[in-house]
């Protein structure tokens, strides 16, 4: 029998490497985004094709896909440069956690692996249900900064907010949360933080190490509880910076798990 699914897929970043890899289908990627690191084994099985806003066209003819896999308007040229050669691209662009359950189930049916995909997501559909009765009962949910780059401040994006509405907190900046270009979540002057004095600061530098002096170190920023509490923390952006199965895994038990202990501080003092 033919199978008529993609059998030769590059992934130009890391989520869809991670879920083709779960749903038990790495055999079909051929190329892999630079960046990826989840998991382990794709950098050291893949070839290195792409980082994010480039990649090497040339290479990729070169291994003869017949799908690539790209995400987001900073990849747009990319795409472009590989459909004038023939080449058949879907970009996605998830912003949200129904977005990013959409594109599971949509690679899924592109490798006609649609019950695992299905499956797959039942299960963190399942898991967030729990979450949000675990948490619901609790009088308060603190205020939570996140902050994806510190020059200038951005702050989170979509999936990333709903993420800690999810875990039991509260967005401090939910005006920001649903715009999608990183440049529209800017913050103009860093005293606004400082009003809207969050609880907790979760730092994820797009790549870079969140450094907390430097956090500790900005004018009036010592007067925030997250800062006096120190309640401020670290998760890296391959766990949560990419709307794929890690957001939802990792990332999701990590930002649970600062909040908890949050809570349980609140209660031992």
């Amino acid at each position: 029998m033919n199978d008529y699914y993609p059998q030769r897929i590059i992934c130009m970043t890391e989520e869809t490497t991670e879920l083709l890899y779960l749903l038990g289908e790495q055999d079909r990627i051929v190329g892999i985004s630079g960046f990826t690191v989840r998991p382990p084994q794709a950098r050291k099985e893949k070839p290195k094709v792409a980082a994010f806003t480039s990649a090497k066209i040339g290479k990729i003819l070169e291994l003869k896909p017949d799908l690539v896999l790209g995400f987001s308007d900073l990849q747009a040229d990319i795409a472009a440069d590989l459909i004038r050669q023939g080449i058949a691209v879907h970009i996605f662009n998830q912003r949200s956690i129904d977005e990013i359950f959409g594109m599971i189930l949509m690679v899924g049916a592109m490798v006609g692996c649609q019950q695992k995909a299905q499956d797959w997501v039942t299960g963190i559909e399942h898991k967030i249900a729990e979450i949000k009765t675990q948490v619901e009962s609790r009088p308060i949910r603190p205020k939570v900064y996140f902050e994806e780059w510190n020059d200038p401040l951005i702050t989170g994006i979509q999936w990333v907010s709903e993420l800690i509405e999810v875990a039991g907190g509260k967005e401090c900046f939910p005006e920001f949360s649903t715009q999608s270009l990183a440049k529209s979540r800017i913050i103009e002057d860093n005293r606004e933080v400082v009003n809207r004095n969050p609880d907790i600061i979760i730092g994820s530098w797009c790549g870079k190490k969140f450094n907390p002096e430097h956090v500790r170190a900005r004018e009036g920023w010592k007067d925030i509880a997250a800062v006096k509490n120190d309640q401020l923390f670290e998760i890296k952006s391959p766990n949560i910076l990419q709307p794929g199965p890690a957001a939802l895994t990792d990332g999701l038990d990590q930002i649970k798990t600062i909040i908890d202990n949050w809570h349980l501080a609140q209660q031992q003092g």
